[in-house]
């Protein structure tokens, strides 16, 4: 069974990664995991996810990525996986302040928001280093440099400008 993966676009940013990139990013995770299924992704605005933000976690601002865990059948043998939100204005701004590139960082948000998906979590440290582990293993077969690493960081960012990493 091939993964099926909806991709909605409600925001006005041009800087989101095409369809295939974000798909490939979820895919890979669900391979990682060894896990199939159908995954809705959708990349909003701000005030679309302060909504959604305030609504299920109580904090009334925006964040990077939503996760909403479904485990529902939908057909025979294909089970809805759940819902991935982005928000495009705070991925993109702290792609900047962490001097990635922009298609980077939408990628490791795919990839987090997936493995929240399939009951990963980083509440506690050991849950945490477990669950970034996956996450620089599932980007380093994307080609994408661990995201916790400073000196990843630093190879992308201009000459010149300072670097900070809010992991």
């Amino acid at each position: 069974m091939v993964p099926m993966i909806d991709i909605q676009r409600a925001t006005t940013s041009s800087a989101v990664p095409g369809d295939d990139a974000l798909e490939r990013a979820c895919c890979a995770t669900l391979a990682y995991c060894d896990r199939r299924g159908a995954v809705s992704l959708r990349v909003t605005d701000r005030e679309e996810m302060q909504a959604l933000n305030a609504q299920f976690r109580g904090k009334p601002m925006p964040t990077n990525v939503l996760s909403f865990p479904a485990d529902v059948e939908i057909e025979e043998g294909m089970l809805l996986l759940g819902d991935i939100v982005l928000c495009a204005p705070v991925v993109e701004t702290e792609a900047l302040a962490q001097n990635k590139t922009t298609d980077a960082h939408y990628l490791h948000m795919v990839v987090h928001g997936t493995l929240h998906l399939l009951g990963y979590d980083h509440i506690d440290d050991d849950d945490a280093r477990i669950m970034e582990q996956c996450e620089r293993e599932v980007l380093a077969r994307l080609g994408i440099a661990d995201p916790y690493s400073h000196s990843a960081a630093m190879s992308t960012a201009p000459a010149g400008q300072q670097t900070s990493i809010n992991g």
